[in-house]
């Protein structure tokens, strides 16, 4: 089995992207991998980074870091 079939592809869009807001990015993760993509170019390509990064990401951003 190679890396990329252990990618994530459940993409789930901002709760915060909508009309006034389009600059929002979509998040797919599993146990092992997180990855970020732009929601306005999704075959743009992807950021991959470890969950515990991807998570350590997430709440920085929520906690305005």
């Amino acid at each position: 089995m190679t890396v990329q079939h252990m990618l994530p592809t459940n993409w789930a869009k901002s709760s915060r992207s909508n009309s006034t807001q389009p600059d929002c990015v979509e998040i797919a993760q599993n146990d092992e991998f997180g990855r970020v993509r732009d929601s306005k170019n999704v075959d743009g390509g992807a950021i991959t980074v470890s969950r515990d990064a991807l998570a350590a990401f997430v709440n920085a951003v929520k906690t305005a870091e």
